[in-house]
């Protein structure tokens, strides 16, 4: 008798388990084989030059926040180059970042900075 007692709990606990539906059974991942897919993240940007001024629209089409600077490289060697501040711009988020030299622009590039 005492034997039957002991076995009852775990008999019954056995029989609920059967008894789930096959959805709410754990089951384990498979692993295909292949590489997890990159998160995508940066803002597409463009620049416009026009004589010694810059101006940079960058527009991010991710969920991460992108943080964007524009960097100016002057022609001449007396011309200081230029950083703007960093800029977040968010999910489906267009900025405009701008800069210039006294007198000609060598370079202009945009930094992107993720947050997470």
């Amino acid at each position: 008798m005492r034997l039957s007692r002991s076995l009852a709990p775990v008999t019954l606990a056995a029989a609920l388990v059967l008894s789930l539906p096959y959805d709410a059974m754990p089951c384990a991942r498979v692993d295909d084989g292949k590489p997890p897919a990159p998160s995508l993240f940066g803002a597409a940007c463009r620049t416009a030059v026009r004589g010694s001024h810059v101006v940079a629209y960058c527009h991010n089409p991710y969920v991460d926040t992108d943080r964007v600077r524009l960097h100016i490289e002057c022609a001449r060697w007396w011309d200081i180059d230029t950083d703007s501040a960093p800029v977040d711009t968010g999910p489906a988020m267009t900025v405009r970042l701008k800069g210039r030299c006294w007198k000609e622009v060598r370079s202009v590039w945009i930094s992107h900075q993720n947050e997470h």
